[in-house]
């Protein structure tokens, strides 16, 4: 029963966007299959912190259950150092029988930040299979359109933006003391995209990303946690931006301002070799726990190597916070690893339950699963 409900939840959704494809705003858009994935395996993957919150000048090599975390390159020239931003973003690496594959995920707050990182870490875009992005975040998709004008032409003609669902596209805002006013707070622009001509892929439902990686999903809500307070988002198109409700919403809910439920935020997982799941989670406004039980069950692989990424706890009240790091301890992971806005009180947390397992990065490390 519930197979069949999705799979009509699927058909719905492709009839609702083949009627808008045809307008210009939605020209380069694909919905990803909703069939069971083959979740592929890789033998190593690496992962390069482009932009994060915070850099640690005196940051020191580190290893633990199969991971190893670097500091980033010594720049030739002294007077062009790392910036840090409030944001996220991630160049992923990885090997599979002999063949190579690069995902980049999430551009950060600010293109000149994002651009000034990649040249000092020494990425190459042209080496780029696929992007993605995470949710409708400015701090996660602020840098993208900057970095398409500088290096769409190193990018394959035919690249692919891999992004949770339609809600990522919705405009959001934050909420002012004064009760009714709100600030803008963007929204991702489909209509740049397509004028660049990268296809966006909506995944709802699990999708295998460049034949190594994939991705959760909409992550069902299943443990105890919550999305904790943040921004509120608008529901609908005006002059070809926003998002569609379509088949998700009620079609009351046009127009409407409400609290940011993040929909169709989605989590980046890789299966390690001998390893276990790396669980790459943005934001994890949906829950840690949420997305990394999400991944467990499309994949049909429960051991749990790496959890990394944000984790939005750092508003989280101490009570709650201890009751979600119990819930990760239970998850057994080798390895945890807070980015972004995990929060200083949820590295605490942890480490106070999970001891060496928890490792901090920084803004140019670079993190290795498979060693």
């Amino acid at each position: 029963m519930t197979e069949n409900l999705a799979r009509r939840d699927f058909l719905k959704a492709s009839a609702a966007f083949a009627g808008i494809a045809a307008t210009s705003a939605f020209s380069c858009v694909e919905i990803a299959s909703a069939a069971p994935i083959a979740v592929p395996t890789v033998d190593k993957l690496s992962i390069k912190v482009l932009v994060d919150s915070s850099f640690d000048q005196f940051f020191r090599p580190k290893q633990a259950s199969g991971v190893a975390i670097t500091p980033a390159p010594r720049g030739a020239d002294f007077r062009k150092p790392l910036h840090s931003e409030w944001g996220l973003s991630l160049w992923l690496e990885s090997e599979a029988a002999g063949s190579q594959r690069t995902l980049m995920l999430d551009y950060g707050y600010t293109p000149e930040v994002l651009i000034n990182n990649m040249e000092l870490v020494g990425v190459d875009p042209s080496k780029i299979d696929a992007l993605i992005v995470s949710h409708g975040h400015y701090d996660h998709f602020g840098g993208l359109l900057g970095f398409l004008d500088k290096f769409r032409d190193k990018l394959p003609a035919d690249v692919k933006l891999y992004a949770g669902g339609e809600d990522n596209f919705c405009h959001r805002v934050n909420a002012t003391p004064t009760k009714g006013q709100f600030t803008d707070f963007g929204a991702l622009d489909r209509r740049q995209l397509a004028s660049q001509k990268v296809t966006t892929v909506l995944c709802e439902t699990p999708t295998v990303i460049a034949g190594h990686a994939f991705t959760t999903g909409k992550i069902t809500r299943r443990s105890i946690e919550r999305v904790l307070p943040q921004t509120w988002v608008e529901f609908g198109i005006k002059d070809g931006l926003g998002c569609n409700i379509g088949h998700y919403l009620p079609a009351e809910m046009e127009g409407k301002i409400v609290p940011d439920e993040h929909i169709h935020e989605h989590a980046t997982c890789f299966n390690v070799r001998d390893m276990g799941l790396v669980v790459i989670s943005s934001c994890g406004h949906v829950g840690i726990v949420n997305s990394v039980k999400q991944a467990q069950e499309v994949s049909g692989i429960q051991k749990i190597h790496a959890i990394v990424g944000g984790f939005h706890l750092g508003p989280a009240p101490a009570d709650y916070l201890k009751q979600v790091v119990t819930e990760i301890k239970a998850l057994e992971p080798d390895v945890l690893i807070p980015m972004h806005c995990s929060g200083l009180n949820f590295v605490q947390e942890a480490t106070a339950q999970m001891g060496d397992k928890v490792l901090v990065t920084t803004t140019g490390s670079r993190l290795t699963f498979g060693i």
